[in-house]
């Protein structure tokens, strides 16, 4: 069974930082490509960043030069270090493969006040 569990949002000041996890469970993590992704309430969700099994990553260009994406094989866990926040990166943030599968975890709820 897939698990795929977000923590790590808040409520935070535009300029702060938050670090987003997702622990995962149920497929082989190590050859995966992980992703985060984020959706606003009434818009589609969006790939914010991934990153492949040789550790390359990609970034959407919203993202480039203030999030970056990392992975721990052995936890399990991809992680979203996200710095200078700004009120657009208000939305829900999710983990999961890339390309994804049919499963998504609750998210995790990041805020971010002008």
């Amino acid at each position: 069974q897939v698990l795929l569990v977000e923590s790590g949002g808040g409520l935070v000041q535009a300029g702060e930082s938050l670090r987003l996890s997702c622990a995962t469970a149920g497929f082989i993590f190590s050859l995966s490509t992980m992703g985060w992704y984020r959706q606003v309430p009434g818009k589609q969700r969006e790939l914010v960043a991934f990153v492949n099994a040789q550790n390359i990553t990609y970034y959407v260009d919203f993202a480039k030069g203030r999030f970056t994406i990392s992975r721990d094989n052995a936890m399990k866990a991809v992680y979203l270090q996200m710095n200078e926040l700004q009120a657009e990166d208000t939305a829900n943030y999710y983990c999961n493969s890339y390309p994804t599968l049919d499963h998504w975890g609750q998210g995790t709820q990041v805020t971010v006040s002008s």
